[in-house]
């Protein structure tokens, strides 16, 4: 064998054997899987810099946050830009049952508007707990003014209540919060979730549904307003994954939702 074999033969060796070769066809490889997804997909667009295929009917897009994702630079979440899609708003965690208030909520609600985020809070209800009372524990923890959106409850778990239960205490919560502001709040769920406990009872009320498998989410377009279609966002000025959500009209139906 000459030495010009030899050469190659040990190139080709030293290529297969290094980590950069094998780093290069996994990059390869998810490129070509993430081409498949998007065909087989085609209400969706894979948007590198946001790391997650997002829908393309939809041309208002947020994210919600809560401690799990440290502190949050709004400056560089509202800079970020791909396309045509940037984040225009966020819904944020206040409180949780009666005590547990978010340890960076005061931070980003105050951060986010002086960035021109439009931002709304959501309190975690648990339903064990009474309604009333986290009414109350949610409302004295925030100042909402004109330009916000609606205060939100966030319903996910029933906590070993029964559903009938769970329902009687959230009417008490929701009646009380919109006593209170004179807007109606939004309730936010998963899709099962949803069609298991709530679906039928809060018709009045605009939904925000979480659900990461569908084109969209299956239940009448006339209630659901927002959709929490990711969990996996990648966005500059936050460490870790982040929600991604999409409003489900244009800029006008969005504005008529915003507090006056």
């Amino acid at each position: 064998m000459s030495w010009r074999w030899k050469a190659t033969i040990g190139i080709i060796i030293l290529l297969v054997l290094s980590p950069f070769y094998y780093g290069y066809v996994l990059k390869g490889l998810t490129s070509a899987w993430q081409w498949v997804r998007n065909v087989d997909n085609p209400n969706y667009r894979t948007y590198k810099s946001f790391n997650i295929r997002i829908p393309i009917n939809y041309k208002i897009h947020g994210i919600d946050v809560s401690s799990y994702q440290g502190t949050v630079h709004w400056e560089k979440v509202k800079s970020m830009q791909e396309d045509s899609v940037n984040i225009s708003f966020a819904f944020i965690k206040a409180t949780e049952g009666l005590q547990l208030i978010d340890p960076f909520f005061k931070r980003n609600w105050r951060e986010g508007p002086k960035n021109g985020i439009t931002c709304g809070a959501y309190h975690f209800f648990r339903p064990e707990k009474s309604g009333k009372l986290q009414a109350a524990f949610f409302l004295k923890n925030i100042k909402t003014k004109t330009g916000d959106l609606p205060l939100t409850v966030d319903i996910e778990v029933l906590d070993g209540v029964p559903p009938e239960k769970m329902r009687e205490e959230l009417t008490i919560f929701l009646k009380q919060v919109e006593a209170k502001t004179k807007v109606k709040p939004i309730i936010y769920t998963g899709l099962k979730f949803y069609r298991d406990n709530i679906s039928g009872y809060f018709d009045d009320y605009h939904l925000w549904i979480a659900h990461y498998v569908e084109p969209t989410p299956t239940i009448d377009h006339t209630h659901w307003k927002f959709w929490q279609h990711s969990d996996r966002a990648k966005v500059n000025g936050i460490s870790r994954p982040v929600d991604f959500d999409v409003f489900n009209g244009d800029s006008l139906a969005f504005q008529k939702l915003l507090i006056k």
